[in-house]
């Protein structure tokens, strides 16, 4: 069998993704989830991922993500190098480092009993400062965490901002 085994992912934690022709993927799952049986393994799936990206403040697409988000906004400059060459959106990416973004992606985590989800505003008193893209309950903190594009003059960690959670204002603070 032919595969090929990246040590990627999408949780922040230690792993591998394995890609591979349909036909072999049963046998490999099988081999997998056998050699695992000594660190007590266990499959997990899709929401499980999605609350572990979020601890680890990965952003996902149509969530973070979209066709007008810039690099600068959602901090992924690390992997775009402006500098090496022209490239489509170069001249929006330099103009938005120049300018400043006027949103940017942070992480949040509550100082009460809520969770929050995606489309809940973030707020500073009356004033709309932000929007949460992605949330949920971390069970590894035991809080509701979320990520969330806000306004830049509110991104410095523990900075307290409120999000509107159904008809109630909770608190949380940037991370």
């Amino acid at each position: 069998m032919e595969c090929l085994v990246a040590t990627t992912g999408y949780t922040g934690e230690a792993g591998a993704e394995i890609l591979c022709k349909n036909a072999d993927a049963v046998s490999i799952w099988n081999a997998v989830m056998e050699a695992g049986k000594s660190v007590d393994a266990k499959p997990v799936g899709l929401g499980a991922r999605d609350v572990l990206r979020l601890e680890a403040g990965y952003p996902l697409y149509g969530h973070e993500l979209d066709d007008s988000t810039t690099p600068v906004e959602a901090k992924l400059m690390w992997v775009v190098k402006p500098e090496k060459g022209n490239f489509t959106g170069r001249e929006k990416i330099l103009k938005n480092e120049e300018e400043g973004p006027s949103r940017i992606l942070i992480g949040l985590a509550a100082e009460e009993r809520c969770i929050p989800r995606q489309g809940c505003k973030l707020v500073d008193g009356q004033k709309e400062i932000g929007v949460v893209t992605s949330g949920t309950f971390s069970p590894t903190i035991k809080k509701g965490i979320a990520l969330a594009y806000i306004h830049p003059e509110y991104r410095a960690a523990n900075t307290p901002v409120g999000i509107q959670i159904r008809d109630k204002i909770c608190k949380f603070k940037v991370v």
